[in-house]
């Protein structure tokens, strides 16, 4: 029996209770005590706060282009013929007039021997002509006869070392040799590729801008790069040449940049994003957090006065650059507003908001987290 009892006892508590609590939501319009609302009812939101101030921005005209080397050059043979020695390993990196390639010429060594021989003789009639000659022995037109045999002999053997040189294949520049599948014994053909050899010291970069652009490009100006296969890393470098003439179809006026590669981090086929500075200009400007974008429309939470403290009010703003996360504000704020700085997320428009005091959002982050 007392058991019973007790149980009666603990359910009409029970209901009591979901009766006041019910109680309680319809006294706050639906919110939990402490929820900020509407007009500034309830409990402030403890937010980071910052005052809008004007920060530098550089106006830059960026671009792509595809690297590439001071020189470079794909090595190749003009004859067919078998591989006897190579003079090179992967990666080499190699001077100007270094021999790469041994091809086989037997045939040009005999022609070489064949053509000395020949040209020994006809130096040797021509002497005795000639001789002859200065005696009054033989008319002068003869020994004249043997001395063109003798050049055209000379002419003949250096036929046949420029044949023979054609089967040593030299470097025409100084850089670095690429990866090659050549060895001793292979037989290649006319144009079939040997190994890459690229100048890598100093990278070029071609590119083309908008003939709007072309009062402020100049030789000798400074721009920058960033390849993409190097997030994060920026190249210093100038502009060396700039072409006479502008594209008719697309407007556009190409220009060369040239870039310091001496610890060889830039690779030609990279692809490079050319930044030009065209000036520096000051504008207001609000962290990226302090951001909320809805498809193209920006807003940010703009601090002002209500009937009892600080309130946020939704703003719209029309944003511009971006730098260093900042972004600049073309209009919607000024100086010295107080915007919210950041958890957008856990504020509504026109709520009450507290917990910064206007100096900055890293100062207010500070005491939020210390609160």
């Amino acid at each position: 029996m007392i058991r019973r009892h007790f149980f009666l006892v603990a359910a009409v508590v029970a209901v009591l209770l979901m009766l006041v609590v019910g109680g309680v939501k319809l006294a706050f319009g639906g919110k939990a005590p402490g929820q900020g609302g509407p007009g500034g009812g309830g409990r402030a939101t403890a937010v980071s706060q910052i005052v809008v101030q004007p920060r530098t921005f550089t106006d830059r005209v960026e671009v792509l282009g595809v690297a590439k080397g001071r020189q470079s050059v794909t090595i190749t043979s003009n004859t067919a013929e078998l591989i006897t020695a190579v003079h090179f390993s992967d990666g080499q990196a190699v001077s100007k007039g270094q021999v790469l390639v041994e091809l086989k010429g037997d045939q040009e060594d005999a022609g070489i021997a064949q053509a000395q021989a020949q040209l020994a003789q006809a130096d040797r009639e021509y002497q005795r002509w000639k001789t002859l000659a200065e005696k009054g022995i033989a008319p002068r037109a003869s020994a004249d006869q043997y001395l063109a045999a003798r050049d055209t002999a000379r002419a003949a053997l250096a036929s046949a070392g420029a044949q023979k040189l054609d089967k040593v294949i030299r470097a025409p520049f100084s850089g670095r040799v690429g990866i090659s599948d050549i060895a001793p014994g292979a037989l290649i053909s006319p144009g079939t590729p040997i190994v890459s050899l690229d100048d890598v010291s100093l990278i070029r970069v071609d590119f083309s801008v908008p003939d709007r652009y072309l009062p402020i490009l100049r030789e000798g100006l400074t721009i920058t790069a960033e390849p993409d296969a190097r997030p994060g890393e920026v190249f210093t470098g100038r502009i060396a040449q700039i072409d006479t003439r502008i594209d008719p179809a697309t407007r556009a006026l190409k220009a060369r940049a040239e870039f310091s590669n001496s610890d060889g981090r830039l690779k030609p086929g990279m692809l490079i994003k050319v930044g030009i500075d065209q000036g520096q200009r000051q504008a207001v400007a609000v962290p990226e957090a302090a951001i909320q974008f809805e498809g193209t429309q920006a807003s940010v939470f703009l601090i002002v006065k209500g009937p009892k403290g600080q309130i946020a009010r939704r703003t719209t703003v029309q944003t511009g650059l971006s730098s260093d996360g900042y972004v600049e504000i073309v209009s919607g704020l000024k100086a010295g507003d107080r915007i919210v700085a950041d958890g957008l997320n856990r504020v509504q428009d026109g709520a009450t908001v507290g917990g910064g005091d206007g100096k900055g959002g890293q100062k207010a982050g500070a005491r939020k987290k210390g609160g």
